[in-house]
């Protein structure tokens, strides 16, 4: 197949080597045959990239974000979400406006 022989001529057995181990894939654990099915693969990958380089895009506008969206920002004022008094009386122990919990970690002297 003419198409496959471009292919490979693109992706050589080095570069698939090369790719692997940047991948930290171990070709050499790989079912038989593998490496050739890997290469074919990745030359049609290539060869789907070559065409996309024919499609004509002079008409369309870049997209930068992938979306027309803005941000929308508001006033950053100060607001309270809660009671703090409501909520230290909800806790089963207080101190001094803080609320107390277990200890967390033993002290061994």
């Amino acid at each position: 197949m003419v198409l496959l022989k471009n292919m490979a001529s693109r992706i050589t057995k080095e570069t698939l080597e090369h790719l692997a181990d940047l991948a930290r894939i171990d070709l050499a654990s790989a079912a038989p045959g593998a490496e050739e099915k890997l290469l074919e693969d990745l030359g049609r990958i290539i060869e789907y990239f070559e065409e996309l380089k024919d499609v004509p895009t002079d008409d369309v506008s870049p997209v930068t974000g992938g979306t027309s969206l803005e941000n929308v920002y508001r006033e950053d004022t100060d607001t309270r979400s809660f009671d703090r008094e409501a909520a230290i009386g909800a806790f089963p122990e207080s101190k001094s406006g803080f609320l107390k919990i277990p200890p967390v970690f033993e002290h061994n002297d």
